[in-house]
């Protein structure tokens, strides 16, 4: 009986499970920022390049894990997605998702408006969504935040829902006083 050992398929094996146990900062991992149940489902590739994953650190460095530290656990609902990922769910192709540069997330036992404020007021993101939240329900949305190095925008919105369309809406001032 003559058994053959596909090496090439071990190794590439051994290096993603590694890769995937990267810290992108002290408490994010790799595999945290590109876990995707309809990757997996779907049987698509959402592993990042060398690049893109220097943009997921800068992202942890400077947005999550400052969240982190203040609030406590935060819960990444999607992170990194892959541009066929993204048009397997719906999304666009030029998402910051797709760039490697922003997340949804949310800091469970934290009202979502008055996470998005405290970004606002302290840190540098790029844009900043208030997703779906309804005042008065301080579990409603999650936070989308993304962050690029140089050129930011700083623009902060609130994302809803109307005439079955998602409209958005510059915040001034406080998102914990929308109505």
């Amino acid at each position: 009986m003559l058994c053959f050992i596909n090496v090439e398929k071990i190794v590439k094996k051994c290096i993603t499970e590694k890769k995937l146990k990267m810290n992108l900062s002290r408490n994010f991992s790799l595999q945290e920022l590109i876990k995707s149940d309809t990757a997996v489902r779907k049987g698509i590739d959402n592993n990042p390049n060398a690049d893109q994953i220097e943009k997921l650190k800068l992202l942890c460095e400077n947005i999550l894990q400052p969240v982190r530290d203040h609030f406590g656990r935060v819960k990444v609902t999607s992170g990194y997605r892959s541009v066929e990922l993204c048009m397997a769910i719906g999304s666009s192709a030029n998402s910051q998702h797709a760039k490697a540069e922003a997340a949804d997330f949310e800091c469970m036992g934290t009202d979502n408006a008055e996470l998005a404020d405290w970004i606002k007021n302290n840190l540098d993101y790029d844009q900043l969504i208030l997703e779906y939240y309804t005042p008065g329900e301080p579990n409603s949305g999650w936070i989308h935040c993304s962050y690029i190095p140089e050129g930011r925008r700083a623009s902060f919105l609130h994302a809803f829902r109307q005439d079955g369309k998602t409209k958005y809406k510059p915040i001034l001032g406080k998102a914990k006083d929308l109505v």
